[in-house]
């Protein structure tokens, strides 16, 4: 099975920015999607972007266009949120998920998730 490991959490001031990365390994070959997720207290858990592991198609949350940009260094199983302009509101806990079978949308399609890494922003 793939692992997924998240990094690059941490505490920013409104306006800042922060790149979170999602290392993978084990079975690379059941990488299709790179899906990132986040969650609030007392929320559910909601889409944030995804990205299509071989052909690089791009998807975005309304909430996060402009401001997120997704991407992936296959050489380095690796795929980044690039998170600019951050608000208060996208304080969360960031998952990175794969093994996708369905929608890119919903959290229960993908089967293997991260551990998770926390993103606060102080206002």
């Amino acid at each position: 099975q793939v692992q997924l490991v998240e990094s690059g959490g941490g505490l920013v001031q409104t306006g800042g920015s922060l790149r979170l990365s999602c290392a993978a390994s084990g079975r690379i070959f059941s990488v299709n999607f790179i899906g990132w997720f986040r969650q609030a207290p007392g929320q559910e858990r909601e889409f944030v972007s995804a990205i299509h592991w071989s052909g690089g198609s791009t998807y975005y949350a309304d909430s996060v266009k402009g401001r997120f940009t997704i991407s992936r260094d296959n050489a380095k199983n690796t795929a980044y949120l690039q998170m600019n302009s951050l608000k208060p509101e996208d304080t969360a806990v960031y998952y990175c998920a794969t093994d996708l079978s369905g929608s890119i949308y919903l959290s229960h399609n993908y089967r293997v998730w991260g551990q998770g890494t926390q993103v606060t922003v102080s206002s």
